[in-house]
């Protein structure tokens, strides 16, 4: 087991997993969030890509649109 900081919150998961497997078990519609990692803002493109680790700290937040 590993410990993440989900939105500040402690988040416990089974194993290291990538931040798009995070999104899909938390039944998250992958365009529906916008992600960042330890501050960084992560494109939906590269969230597969991304692996999270022990005190990751990963932020899901509604995407803003409009100019």
């Amino acid at each position: 087991m590993i410990t993440i900081q989900l939105d500040g919150q402690p988040h416990q998961l089974h194993d290291a997993c990538t931040l798009a497997a995070l999104i899909d078990a938390l039944g998250h519609a992958p365009h529906a969030v916008a992600t960042a990692v330890d501050g960084l803002f992560v494109p939906r493109g590269q969230r597969a890509e991304i692996m999270l680790r022990e005190g990751a700290a990963v932020l899901l937040f509604q995407p803003i649109v409009g100019g």
